[in-house]
């Protein structure tokens, strides 16, 4: 199982790293880090596209001397934030006036694509299943959304005692038009529920496999976690009661089509139906471009 957790790094800028080329992973990359005011952070993209999200504080975003400036947010419970995509053979510069936490997304790409910013009043937010499976998905990096090679990004809040990534399921096979091959990354930060005044935030992560493609990971995670899915079906994520979770995915595979196709696992499909019933949590409230997705 740890070749699939990686717990938080500490001693330094760095929170996570996972690239491309480590043990059994081929498409995807995600660093974390923090900067200090007025730090800098400068990467040549080589092979990859990179998405740049705050997760806390402002930002400025430098690529082939035009500089996007980023606002941010206060932390990733706060709402979405706006981001710069940075295409393959480029490099690009992120300076922090005031210091923050960021996201550096990366997926190995083909083709090399236009930079482009996204705004925060631009990122499409909805709320996905119902009841205690109620979670709010940020779609800053999907298809329809963004224009890219082979990326797929999200954020997802889950609010204290919901299940989330539930039914379980996968994509871990090219069969056109019911599932595409992507390995997929999950970053954790979570949070008490305001008033509580004791307790490391904890949360938990499922993975399993099928009998030709076996894996078992059951981890508890906290905020700088990352849990790696190469194959099999992954959920739920869960948020116990009195801790939020606030998850980002990075995804992508070899297939030609970047597309994010599905497959429940079929002892527990059945769960979607029962959503039709229930009220979406009220703790993760619409939004004008809020859509709601079952």
């Amino acid at each position: 199982m740890s070749t699939w957790v990686r717990p938080r790094l500490t001693g330094g800028s760095q929170i996570a790293k996972v690239m491309p080329g480590d043990p059994g992973w081929s498409w995807t990359g995600l660093e974390v880090i923090e900067l200090a005011p007025g730090a800098q952070r400068s990467v040549e993209t080589g092979g990859l596209e990179y998405i740049v999200l705050p997760l806390s504080g402002a930002a400025q975003v430098t690529v082939a001397g035009v500089t996007h400036s980023l606002a941010g947010r206060p932390d990733v419970f706060s709402g979405p934030s706006d981001m710069v995509y940075v295409g393959r053979d480029n490099s690009f510069t992120l300076t922090s006036p005031a210091g923050g936490r960021f996201a550096l997304a990366a997926a190995v790409a083909a083709t090399s694509r236009p930079t482009c910013y996204l705004a925060t009043a631009d990122v499409p937010v909805e709320l996905r299943g119902a009841g205690q499976a109620s979670r709010q998905v940020r779609n800053f990096g999907t298809p329809g959304v963004l224009e890219a090679d082979s990326i797929i990004a999200c954020e997802v809040i889950t609010p204290a005692g919901n299940w989330s990534s539930y039914p379980p399921h996968k994509h871990d096979q090219e069969r056109p038009g019911l599932e595409t091959q992507l390995e997929e990354i999950y970053y954790f930060e979570l949070q008490a529920e305001a008033g509580a005044t004791a307790g490391e935030p904890i949360g938990y992560q499922r993975v399993y496999g099928t009998t030709e493609r076996p894996i078992e990971v059951l981890a508890e995670v906290r905020s700088g976690d990352v849990v790696l899915i190469p194959h099999g079906w992954h959920g739920p994520a869960m948020a116990p009661p009195g801790y939020d979770m606030y998850y980002l995915n990075v995804m992508a595979g070899p297939g030609e089509e970047r597309a994010w196709l599905i497959c429940d696992d079929p002892a527990h499909a059945w769960v979607r139906q029962t959503w039709q019933t229930q009220k979406v949590d009220p703790r993760i409230a619409p939004t004008p471009s809020t859509t709601r997705e079952e």
